[in-house]
């Protein structure tokens, strides 16, 4: 992966109107993808695009529409709409191309381009690097002739659309009547589809983080400050609390007493309930190296499997694929239900939390702890040599620290896939040693450079 120039493991990110996230590289990818996926037949190729609430948008979209246009793509702008809902678009508008501008969970200054192909799921590494390679042209190649350039258009109901899929993925038996739901929308892509989707279903519904004015996405709000979500739940009383990121692709939920649950406690209500259904694929659930030991241990305890991926939802969802599994994620709150998605959704997986909580008829307090999360630490060394995880010490260090944990945990020790880092994480049952296998394998990491 290290020959990418401009794509990182999930799209294109950087900060706004800074290389490479400029009006000139999103032209650049216009040109590019449009390119590859206007292969030569005659018919009209079409490109969707959706975006979040980030000020940045309004030059980042210009630029990948005129980009597409000139290479004679037909191009559907929908305007603010979740990350999940342009993937589903995607495929519901037969497009050859779909596009989602946003930084998701990260601060108004940054912004990112993500790409699905036309069955909703994001491009192999594969694409990725053929349109690297094609962004590097001139700017005046390949343009298609003056009689064939793509035509743009607005469509005005991208988030209607978005909700009736989404109340589609809620039991018909069962409504949301006489629940009161707070839900954050972090200023984000989900600020009208999420309290909109939730109110038609029957609840009773208390919107935060739905002004968004360009620059307050994610600020203080969203599933990465549960502290407002928690506020919320408190101030209007509210059964049950729901946290979106700036592009409503992951969610974090809160319980009435204002308790956070997160992404692993949320794989294991809806895996289990879907298990006792007769609705959960492939005998377990996907989710990623960092998910909690408790987790596994849960489902192993009910004769399911954790199989674990690489950080990053593209993993999870290829893995997914693979072993035929309906549910993944992480433990940061994506959840894939691929009944449902192409790609993590918040809404979706909120959506199967109030289920099972509307037909177990208990407190959210009652079924947010799933289990027990085991003891886990996570450290961030810097370092400045070249591969420190080859280094002897290193390696010895690692070693003395798994026969430690022996059978009664587990160590984790990765490089950062976008900085200097190294992320050293344990977790076991005996706390005390699990912080010092930590400090004594991070020490190595330091002394190494």
């Amino acid at each position: 992966m290290g020959d990418r120039k401009y794509f990182g493991t999930d799209g294109i990110r950087g900060r706004a109107n800074t290389y490479p996230m400029t009006a000139e590289v999103a032209l650049r990818v216009g040109l590019a993808a449009g390119k590859l996926f206007r292969t030569g037949d005659d018919r009209r190729h079409l490109v969707v695009i959706g975006k979040d609430t980030r000020l940045s948008g309004y030059t980042i979209e210009p630029a990948l529409v005129a980009g597409f246009a000139s290479v004679g793509m037909d191009v559907r702008t929908f305007g603010p709409v979740p990350t999940p809902g342009v993937a589903m678009l995607t495929r519901s508008m037969r497009a050859d191309l779909g596009v989602m501008i946003s930084a998701s969970h990260n601060d108004y200054a940054d912004n990112g381009i993500k790409l699905f192909g036309p069955d909703g799921y994001k491009l192999s590494d594969e694409i990725e690097l053929k349109i690297e390679a094609l962004m590097d042209d001139g700017l005046d190649q390949g343009l298609a002739p003056s009689n064939k350039l793509g035509r743009v258009k607005r469509i005005d109901d991208a988030q209607a659309r978005y909700i009736e899929i989404a109340k589609q993925a809620f039991p018909k038996r069962l409504s949301l009547q006489g629940l009161r739901i707070a839900v954050d929308c972090a200023n984000g892509a989900g600020y009208k589809v999420a309290p909109t989707t939730l109110f038609e279903l029957g609840a009773e519904v208390f919107p935060v983080g739905v002004a968004p004015n360009g620059t307050n996405i994610n600020a203080e709000c969203g599933s990465t400050h549960p502290q407002t979500l928690v506020e919320a739940v408190k101030r209007y009383r509210a059964d049950i609390g729901i946290a979106l990121d700036g592009d409503a692709d992951r969610v974090i939920i809160c319980d009435e007493k204002g308790q956070v649950v997160d992404g692993d406690q949320i794989m294991a209500l809806v895996g289990l309930d879907w298990a006792r259904r007769g609705r959960l694929a492939g005998g377990g659930v996907v989710a990623t190296v960092m998910s909690n030991l408790g987790l596994e241990r849960k489902l192993k305890s009910q004769g399911l499997t954790l199989e674990r991926t690489k950080v990053g939802d593209r993993y999870v969802m290829e893995r997914m694929r693979e072993g035929g599994f309906n549910i993944g994620g992480e433990q940061s709150g994506h959840i894939i239900l691929h009944d449902h998605a192409t790609t993590g959704d918040g809404l979706m997986a909120a959506l199967q939390v109030l289920a099972v909580l509307v037909e177990s008829g208990k407190p959210m307090s009652e079924l947010a702890r799933q289990f027990d999360p085991v003891p886990q630490k996570l450290e961030n060394v810097r370092f400045t040599a070249a591969k420190p995880l080859e280094n002897e010490k290193v390696k010895a260090a690692i070693a003395e620290a798994e026969a430690a944990l022996n059978g009664s945990g587990r160590l984790l020790v990765r490089p950062s896939g976008t900085e200097k880092l190294i992320r050293v994480m344990a977790e076991g049952d005996d706390a005390a040693l699990v912080k010092r296998v930590v400090s004594e394998v991070s020490a190595a990491v330091k002394a190494a450079g």
